[in-house]
């Protein structure tokens, strides 16, 4: 049986059918908004994954090129590894439904995410997350409650739920909320300086529609959900418990009240550890994971009730400290910009390289093809967190970190009419203990402004934390990575002193109040100030002049019609221009030509060049010219590119000439004037007149020189 569900969000349809498709998975939808269609199926292995201490979740979101009418770019015509679109449309759906599985449910589970139809307008991301929600809801996998997931843009000071892409490239907010009916979820987005209040209020709208789909769901499960599976939570000997909180209790009572570096707290902890199971080892053989546990679990209600009753963090700060700053900027001689910010234990060395136009980032995907000038790359090194480990793979906490690093820039980049060059960021880790990609957020930034990229203000980074029992919570400012793994929440705000420019909230909790977000945004606020006061310290602002390894970039404009003409047949006339002057050669469609080289002289040679490539010849002007062909009548000159005359044997020289190449040969360059262009185009050139008038200049300046000859 097929069973159909719909509501009305943001004034268009989204509908939900359950029955037609992949009945062997748990459970499978499709879902649908305008004539966009995601399909998405969940399924669970029948047994828990033995010997793991973590849920087995793998979400996989996908955009078949079909969808949009279009074939796969490539040599094989056929979709590849996942895109970068593909890959952060993958963390949407999972970030806000992990937290909601059933405590000790470890079976195996998938979630699979197929865009089959697009429309151009509604993007499939919310719409595959809202299937995922819907898919589990009604299947028999322990999931506690839906989510539904919906996108906020705000055009003139009007909020809009899941605009289309064209309303998003014009709205100042835009972001991605995810909720259950009572609380909020996840949020990431970017926006252009926009107050904390704005934010909230985007927030609120948003969940007003996220409870309408919840609803929907609910009503879909009393129809046609399944049972759910019962998880039995592993018990735990209360005869161990107890061992093992006799042995250590005290101890790491009193590890998580003294303040110790990362890695020595680290070495404690296992010190500690290993002194606890070689005393059980005899007594409780074969339970050293449920030690570890037990003692994971004791030193994080420990350091938990810490903060909540004394409001001291395990390095000493109180909840709204910021960690030491410390800034060096311009420490790589040769790149173009660079910044290295270290705050507390986490260190990113970030550079700034300027590009020409061709280094654009070609997009390609369910969309139209589109270029990016501004690319942030972000690479976190297993010896940032002193481990060994694979090197070379971009992971997707990578590109999720570095996007979030790029969103939170992008606002402020220069226009590309003030500033025309392509621009990447890179920034590597060297070391983290919590908020790399806020690290980031100001390593970029000081970076392009140490490469003298006109960006109007610092923007800085800050990564908030929340530990929260029952009605008691305490927000954490900068939090370092102990209290991000033993915390309830990971709410990242970059932004400028004027307002947010990009944020990204976790939780592992079943949501959170609006006071509680009401609190970290002031919070962060607060933490972001100190940040850029910090920053504006070491480099108030941007460096009047670019690297001067930088390439240098010049233009020029031509008449459509002669656009042709600077390319030349099959492009031989432009690949001959970069190849002579040792540059960079591209033309837009409105006859812009961007020139761009590492010499400066050249670059300038080359954009004189092509001025006289597509100029008009004018009679009475003089040109330099270079003679391609003697004969006895005569020589014939190229003056312009393109264009060549004849200097007749009459005309060159003052004085009478009885043989051409008694005075020029093939490969001369000389001075000429063009006298005159015939009913045919033909051109006659005169270096007689040239040499005239400069004897004429010779004398007049002689007679101003001494004026009582």
């Amino acid at each position: 049986m097929v069973y159909t569900k719909e509501v009305e969000v943001g004034g268009k349809i989204i509908s939900i059918e359950y029955g037609r498709y992949a009945r062997q998975s748990n459970a499978a939808v499709m879902v649908r908004c305008g004539d966009t269609m995601v399909f998405v199926a969940v399924t669970a292995a029948a047994e828990a994954r033995e010997g793991i201490d973590f849920f087995p979740l793998s979400v996989e979101y996908r955009e078949k090129a079909f969808a949009a009418g279009k074939f796969p770019g490539g040599f094989f015509k056929r979709e590849g590894k996942p895109t970068e679109k593909e890959v952060l449309s993958s963390r949407l759906i999972d970030r806000p439904i992990r937290p909601l599985f059933a405590k000790g449910f470890q079976n195996e589970t998938q979630i699979i995410a197929s865009v089959y139809s697009f429309d151009g307008d509604n993007d499939g991301d919310v719409l595959a997350a809202i299937g995922a929600s819907a898919a589990l809801t009604i299947s028999d996998i322990p999931f506690l409650e839906p989510i539904a997931e919906v996108r906020v843009g705000r055009i003139n000071g009007e909020f809009i739920v899941n605009p289309t892409h064209k309303e998003i490239a014009e709205s100042d907010i835009e972001l991605t909320v995810a909720g259950t009916e009572s609380s909020i979820m996840m949020v990431e987005g970017e926006s252009t300086e926009v107050s904390e209040a704005d934010l909230l209020e985007a927030l609120k709208i948003a969940h007003v529609d996220i409870k309408k789909i919840v609803a929907m769901q609910n009503e879909f499960r009393a129809e046609c959900g399944k049972e759910k599976m019962v998880v039995q939570p592993a018990e735990i000997d209360s005869e161990l418990l107890n061992a093992v909180n006799e042995l250590a209790h005290d101890k790491y009572k009193e590890l998580v009240s003294t303040v110790l570096a990362k890695k020595e707290r680290s070495q404690k902890n296992s010190e500690l550890n290993a002194e606890v199971l070689a005393a059980l080892e005899e007594k409780f053989p074969d339970q050293e994971s449920t030690i570890k546990t037990i003692l994971h679990d004791l030193e994080k209600d420990l350091m938990r009730k810490q903060i909540l009753e004394n409001g001291n963090r395990l390095d000493g700060r109180n909840t709204t400290e910021i960690r030491p700053i410390t800034i060096e900027v311009g420490i790589l001689p040769r790149v173009h910009g660079s910044a290295l910010f270290t705050r507390g234990e986490t260190q990113s060395l970030t550079t700034l390289t300027l590009g020409t136009k061709s280094d654009e980032q070609i997009i390609d995907g369910l969309m139209e093809e589109y270029k990016k000038r501004f690319i942030l790359h972000y690479n976190f090194p297993p010896f940032s967190v002193g481990e060994t480990g694979r090197f070379g793979f971009t992971g997707r906490r990578e590109i999720g970190h570095g996007n979030l690093a790029e969103r939170a820039l992008k606002c402020m980049m220069p226009e590309e009419s003030k500033f025309p060059y392509s621009i990447r960021i890179n920034s590597d880790i060297l070391e983290s203990n919590g908020s790399s990609s806020m690290a980031t957020v100001c390593a970029g930034s000081l970076a392009l402004m140490d490469g003298g990229a006109p960006i109007e203000s610092g923007i800085a980074g800050i990564a908030m934390g929340l530990i929260k029992e029952d009605d008691s919570f305490a927000v954490l400012s900068d939090i370092s990575g102990n209290e991000d793994h033993l915390g309830d929440m990971d709410f990242k705000v970059a932004g400028t002193e004027k307002g947010i420019t990009a944020f990204q909230m976790d939780i592992k909790i079943q949501g959170i109040s609006y006071e509680i977000m009401e609190k970290a945004l002031a919070q962060a606020k607060e933490g972001r100030t100190h940040i850029l006061a910090k920053m504006a310290e070491a480099l108030p602002a941007s460096r009047e002049s670019i690297s001067t390894h930088a390439p240098t970039l010049l233009f020029t404009k031509v008449k459509v019609e002669k656009i042709g003409a600077v390319i030349g047949p099959g492009g031989k006339v432009i690949q001959g221009i970069q190849k002579e002057f040792g540059v960079d050669v591209s033309i837009e469609d409105d006859g812009t030509v961007n020139i761009a080289g590492n010499n400066k002289e050249m670059a300038q040679k080359a954009k004189e060049y092509i001025k006289l490539l597509v100029a008009e010849p004018e009679v009475g002007k003089t040109y330099n010219a270079v003679i391609k062909k003697v004969a006895d009548f005569g020589a014939f000159a190229e003056f312009m590119p393109g264009n060549q005359g004849l200097i007749h044997i009459s005309q060159l020289d003052i004085k009478r000439v009885d043989k051409v190449s008694d005075v020029v040969k093939e490969g001369d360059e000389i001075r000429v004037k063009l006298i005159k262009i015939d009913d045919q185009g033909r051109k006659n050139l005169s270096r007689k007149a040239v040499m005239e008038a400069e004897l004429k200049n010779e004398n007049n300046s002689e007679v101003t020189e001494n004026p009582e000859n």
